[in-house]
């Protein structure tokens, strides 16, 4: 199984790389499977039902989250009926929602996504570290294939987490930073690993928002609007694939696809089809 995961969508321009470029790339790639980071995806922070539903329409199959989740308050009404879209498992009890999720592929095979957040420098919430396991013991009778979606901003934490779940899980994939970094790799006992998978949105930017308001917050320490900036278009992610049978990672290939080039994927596809 080839399963493609999607770094922090951020606004407008992450938005439309989706909706126009993602066909193409899973036609290219043979991706079974699409899961995708959206806590960014409404102006940069939130998400709301009408744009959690086009990404849905536009190939996702299961929306993550993290810090975000919240900052539209319409997603309170959205979470708890479209079980497609998951909050951090390690939030407190009673919060809207669910961590975990098992989804079908198009031809039926199951897959298990979970979605849980970090600690350090982030909000004091449950132990990751011991809710994860929690939600793989609770999905693992009905998917082998589990990916799991690790929302956090310290690397050291992110590490950590790789090597808590490896041979426990087919791939641990960080999210939150908005910068890709480089050490793809298939971890000992067959756990795909990916520090931080980057981000689907404006490149030209600070972390996806534009660059004068992000660095008068640096140069004069004063309280400025972030917007969702719209230079360079980019979409970040990482393909694995997996052996269905012990749900282990056999390949782990990191992904940075520009705007011209999804969409020459997408004509390649057009093309193919009508052929």
């Amino acid at each position: 199984m080839k399963l493609l995961f999607i770094g922090d969508i951020v606004g407008k321009p992450g938005r439309e790389l989706i909706r126009k470029g993602l066909r193409g790339l899973i036609e290219h790639h043979g991706a079974d499977f699409v899961v995708a980071n959206a806590e960014n995806a409404a102006a940069g922070f939130g998400l709301t039902r009408d744009i959690g539903d086009t990404l849905l329409e536009s190939g996702v199959d299961v929306m993550t989250s993290g810090n975000h989740v919240w900052d539209k308050r319409e997603v309170l009404e959205y979470i708890p009926g479209e079980p497609r879209l998951l909050r951090p498992a390690n939030y407190p009890a009673g919060v809207p929602g669910r961590g975990s999720y098992v989804a079908q592929t198009g031809d039926g095979r199951s897959v298990g996504v979970i979605n849980v957040m970090g600690r350090v420098f982030m909000l004091p919430i449950d132990d990751p570290f011991a809710v994860v396991l929690r939600e793989i013991e609770a999905i693992r009778h009905r998917a082998k294939i589990i990916l799991v979606d690790f929302h956090a901003e310290a690397t050291s934490e992110k590490v950590a987490m790789g090597w808590h779940l490896d041979g426990k899980v087919t791939a641990v994939f960080g999210t939150h930073t908005h910068v890709q970094t480089a050490d793809e790799r298939i971890l000992p006992h067959g756990t795909a690993y990916l520090t931080d998978a980057g981000m689907t949105g404006p490149h030209d930017s600070i972390i996806g928002m534009e660059r004068e308001p992000s660095m008068a917050r640096f140069l004069n320490a004063m309280p400025s609007k972030f917007e969702p900036a719209t230079g360079n278009p980019r979409l970040n992610g990482v393909l694995v694939e997996a052996d269905d049978k012990t749900g282990l990672a056999t390949r782990v290939t990191r992904l940075s696809y520009s705007e011209r080039e999804l969409t020459h994927l997408a004509h390649d596809v057009s093309v193919r089809s009508a052929v």
